[in-house]
């Protein structure tokens, strides 16, 4: 026997013993050429290719078919359920490498998630804010206070108007802190209108004690601040001096008996803002004269000529119901450039003035458009008839010096700290204006 004889006497009988043992799978590896030529093809082998894309198959099932399960083919191929077995695990995974996912997918669940994150803090911020607030103490000074602050209640003033001012005058630390501990007191405490002698960072129950201790409340001391209106002037002064207001309406109804220019219809702009102290018994008449005296010798202290009081009276209280003290010189300059452009002022305190409230900070359509109103600036050119409040010394000075500038608009942005942007176009003005309409509608309680 030849040794090919020999060979291939011997791979016939491992073929034998591999027939008994186990199917045979087709080898990958080289055979004889007579070998590999009587071997079937497999379709199911690991490296054949699709017919039309010359791709390895992938070998993991995808899907079975509702067929019987079956022994192994006679000529070896593997049976159905042997082919399951060698390419998936038992317990059900496929041996494939997963396949690789997109990114975008995790970066757009990622940025939805961030959105989601921004727009819960935004709707929740201000709850959560308030809720946080509420438990915490109000903001509170230690001790009775340095310095003096003649402080004003006036009559008809509530618990929580009294809490608003001191926290404004610098007396109290926070309205919360004075007004919580009046809602704690048993029996209500008591106020009188009057001036009573405070300091300047009392704590609130400092501050509590001095208003209803009667030594620190200064007897027939009648308190005028920087425009307020003859009207008010007249109530608080009556309110504090127990004068009926019927009286010292009677005794400023003559303003040219009192010393007033010709022009001058009330004493509107000539009861000086002042701290005033009157003996005991005063008289209507005297409370009356002795306002308009200081008016007139704050205007002849400023060097105004006295035919020009009533004009420069009407220009200073302009500027005191518009401006702080720092803005005076520039609503003065906005004031002349206007009046020099033949421009309406269109100022919202002399329509205040002409409806008879004061309790607003904006007007309506319908205020602006009341032709009616002699003292609507929106419709009429010129200086109001006359005078819309009592001024001040600085607001006299501004009247005698503008600044320079060429604005012709202005806008308190922030009412609450008296910031006001200054502008000389439109455009510029109505951006300020925005600001202002954004603050109105961040503080929706204001002025109620």
């Amino acid at each position: 026997m030849t040794r090919r004889e020999l060979r291939e006497a011997e791979q016939r009988r491992l073929a034998e013993q591999q027939d008994v043992s186990e199917p045979a799978y087709p080898s990958a590896g080289p055979t004889d050429d007579a070998f590999d030529a009587a071997a079937p093809t497999d379709p199911y082998s690991p490296t054949t290719a699709y017919p039309d894309h010359g791709q390895e198959f992938d070998p993991s099932p995808t899907h079975w078919l509702d067929e019987p399960e079956e022994a192994a083919a006679p000529h070896g191929r593997p049976s159905r359920a042997e082919r399951r077995a060698a390419t998936a695990y038992d317990d059900g995974h496929s041996n494939a490498a997963p396949r690789r996912r997109r990114p975008w997918g995790c970066l757009i669940g990622l940025l939805i998630v961030a959105a989601l994150g921004v727009g819960a803090y935004v709707f929740l911020q201000g709850p959560i804010t308030s809720i946080i607030e509420r438990f915490q103490p109000a903001a509170d000074y230690e001790g009775t206070g340095t310095g003096e602050v003649l402080f004003q209640i006036h009559d008809g003033d509530t618990g929580s108007d009294i809490a608003t001012n001191l926290e404004s005058e610098g007396v109290t630390a926070s309205y919360d802190a004075f007004y919580d501990l009046l809602l704690e007191q048993v029996p209500e405490p008591e106020f009188h209108p009057g001036v009573y002698r405070l300091a300047e960072r009392m704590s609130a129950s400092a501050a509590l004690a001095a208003l209803e201790d009667p030594a620190t409340k200064l007897e027939n001391t009648v308190l005028i601040t920087e425009g307020t209106w003859a009207r008010d002037a007249l109530a608080e002064a009556s309110a504090v001096l127990q004068i009926p207001i019927e009286e010292l309406q009677a005794a400023a109804s003559n303003p040219q008996a009192l010393g007033l220019p010709a022009e001058a219809t009330s004493v509107e702009g000539f009861l000086f803002p002042a701290t005033y102290t009157f003996d005991p018994g005063v008289t209507a008449d005297q409370v009356v004269q002795t306002m308009v005296a200081e008016s007139l010798a704050a205007y002849d202290a400023a060097g105004v000529a006295p035919e020009d009081r009533y004009r420069v009276a009407t220009i200073a209280s302009l500027i005191e119901r518009e401006g702080l003290p720092q803005d005076f010189a520039k609503v003065s300059r906005v004031i002349q450039n206007r009046l020099d452009q033949g421009m309406l002022l269109q100022f919202d305190s002399t329509v205040h003035y002409g409806t008879g409230d004061n309790s607003v900070v904006t007007t309506t359509d319908a205020e602006r458009a009341d032709a009616g109103n002699p003292y609507n600036t929106y419709v009429h050119a010129g200086l109001p008839p006359g005078p819309i409040g009592n001024p001040g010394a600085e607001a006299i000075q501004a009247a005698l010096n503008p600044a320079d500038g060429t604005w012709l608009y202005f806008v308190t942005v922030n009412p609450d700290t008296g910031e006001t942007v200054f502008t000389s176009t439109i455009e510029e003005h109505e951006a300020a204006a925005e600001q202002f309409y954004q603050w109105l509608e961040e503080h929706p309680d204001y002025g109620q």
